[in-house]
């Protein structure tokens, strides 16, 4: 006769649903935001929806001010980044208060003669 132990199939942890433990509560981000906003902690205590990330180690993107696009071209003489040779071809033939308008929306503090 065969083992009845023998005949059930092992136990295997890694097949088991993912559960939490028992002394875990788990909570919705719209429950723990109304109980932050309940409490009214002082304001040197930071909170989940207060903390601040650090400045990001990449360097800024730089967008095409024409196109919107990724720019990786200045033009030396306008200061406007463009994405391609055909933005840059339109941009020669474009007059400087035009310039001086896209250079405003992007920062630029310098003016174009």
């Amino acid at each position: 006769m065969m083992d009845t132990n023998s005949l059930q199939k092992p136990k295997r942890s890694f097949k088991r649903p993912f559960a939490f433990p028992r002394n875990c509560v788990y909570r919705p981000l719209r429950q723990i935001h109304n109980m932050e906003r309940n409490q009214k902690p002082p304001a040197d205590q930071p909170t989940y929806f207060t903390l601040n990330a650090p400045p990001s180690l990449l360097p800024a993107k730089k967008y095409s001010d024409i196109s919107g696009l990724p720019a990786p071209y200045v033009d030396p003489h306008s200061k406007l980044r463009y994405a391609n040779a055909d933005e840059y071809a339109s941009m020669q033939h474009l007059p400087s208060d035009i310039i001086n308008g896209y250079l405003t929306l992007r920062g630029y503090t310098s003016a174009v003669g």
